[in-house]
């Protein structure tokens, strides 16, 4: 198979400006090292700066849709596809290639850079740096991949395209399923919508068997006004952390391990994980469904559902309810920014601060009569499913893709085979 480099195949190799870009709450997105994953530009943790510091940071370039970002360093080598209605500018340590469309077409490019083979190759420049590992212009220039006829890239792309479209519905499924869930969450046990509606004559919105088991009025308490019948208590009267610490050498090394680098930030689908092999330390044993809480530098805001039965960092927090139907409210608060907000404050250490299970059960709260806090469940317990069946969907996706890309690109196999191997996979 001919092949070519990544400097002939494409119109701009612009390097980031050096500079840190100026911070900003809201403004214009810059594309940092830790967006660019797993092939795709993950959003989820974004960075802002201001419209005079994107103008500056774009004099060489400025990214569009179709342009591909590539890691420099921490770590080398990670590529993504700028998707279409996205605007930013680079952040440090990120490089901006634009496909030469009479070339190459810029998602085969996307793939063939993230195959084995050129990956292999990005890796012999470990080392590379006064400091950390570096990946040079020159030699990200210099990369070689293999260039069959545009009728081919563009099959192979569409083969690998389709299984990564549907790993990225599954995941904007998912989002949107946890967000209806905040949603219902806070109207019914942080705004109590419900009771207000009631109070006010109103009508509330809900199926008659669900708004017969809300109040009609309020009461006073220690936290404010509250929900008549409703009581002020803690996260700790409703759940707890079972501590099952477990020696490494009593794990399996195919025993499926969670550390917070596979937890993303606001974000309670957990769809990373990796195996116990190796592990040195103890560590704690997780079921499938209960709530894992990453307790180091808690405004991370790492916190999800466990997809599967396996073991956590000790950095990692194991929330189980105390019973079945405080499922639902216990995930609304634990995930919530203001459950954070309150561990973030209440954290020991400078540089590494941690909080604990102790700190965690001590944060109040309004505590609903028992069959509210089970008809939330019972409204959530779906969406959870769906999130998990998801998951599990995704990574079979994902070990499918990873499987052919390397094959197709290097024209092991034909396109042909590997649609027949797709067979209805992706229907």
């Amino acid at each position: 198979m001919e092949m070519t480099t990544v400097e002939a195949a494409c119109e701009l190799v612009v390097d980031c400006p050096h500079s840190t870009p100026k911070w900003t709450d809201g403004g214009v997105l810059v594309f940092r090292s830790h967006n660019i994953r797993g092939g795709r530009l993950d959003l989820s943790d974004c960075s802002y700066t201001t419209e005079e510091e994107y103008k500056d940071r774009v004099r060489r370039a400025v990214p569009k849709p179709g342009d591909l970002i590539i890691t420099r360093e921490a770590p080398m080598g990670e590529v993504a596809m700028i998707p279409q209605g996205v605007r930013g500018c680079l952040g440090q340590r990120v490089v901006l290639l634009r496909p030469d469309n009479a070339i190459v077409e810029g998602r085969f490019l996307l793939y063939a850079l993230i195959s084995p083979r050129v990956q292999a190759a990005i890796r012999a420049h470990e080392g590379a740096g006064s400091t950390v590992s570096n990946l040079r212009i020159p030699a990200i220039k210099a990369l070689e991949i293999p260039l069959p006829c545009r009728d081919e890239q563009k099959a192979i792309a569409q083969i690998l395209g389709t299984l990564d479209d549907k790993i990225e519905l599954n995941r904007r499924m998912n989002g949107t399923l946890e967000a209806l869930a905040r949603v219902i969450f806070k109207s019914w046990f942080v705004d109590f919508l419900p009771v207000r509606a009631k109070a006010e004559g109103r009508d509330p919105g809900l199926p008659k068997h669900l708004a017969d088991l809300f109040p009609d009025s309020f009461e006073d308490s220690e936290l404010g006004e509250i929900p008549k019948g409703w009581k002020v208590g803690t996260i700790g009267d409703v759940a707890e952390h079972p501590r099952r610490g477990v020696h490494p050498h009593a794990i399996d090394n195919s025993t499926p391990y969670i550390a917070l680098e596979h937890m993303p930030a606001r974000c309670i689908a957990l769809s990373e994980w990796g195996t116990a092999d190796g592990l040195e330390s103890n560590k704690f044993e997780f079921k499938r469904g209960e709530i894992l809480f990453g307790k180091l530098r808690p405004y991370f805001h790492k916190v999800g559902v466990a997809p599967v039965d396996g073991v956590c960092s000790t950095d990692i927090v194991v929330v189980k309810p105390r019973a079945e139907h405080w499922f639902g409210f216990v995930l609304g608060h634990v995930s919530s920014e203001a459950f954070v907000e309150y561990t973030n404050a209440g954290s020991t250490g400078t540089k590494m601060p941690r909080t604990s299970w102790g700190e965690m059960a001590r944060y109040p709260g309004v505590l609903p009569p028992d069959p509210i806090a089970q008809a939330f469940t019972v409204q959530i317990r779906p969406s959870v499913a769906r999130i998990l069946a998801a998951i599990h969907e995704s990574r079979t996706l994902a070990a499918l893709r990873d499987t052919l890309l390397p094959k197709l690109i290097s024209g092991k196999i034909r396109v042909m085979d590997a649609e027949r191997s797709l067979g209805g996979v992706v229907a």
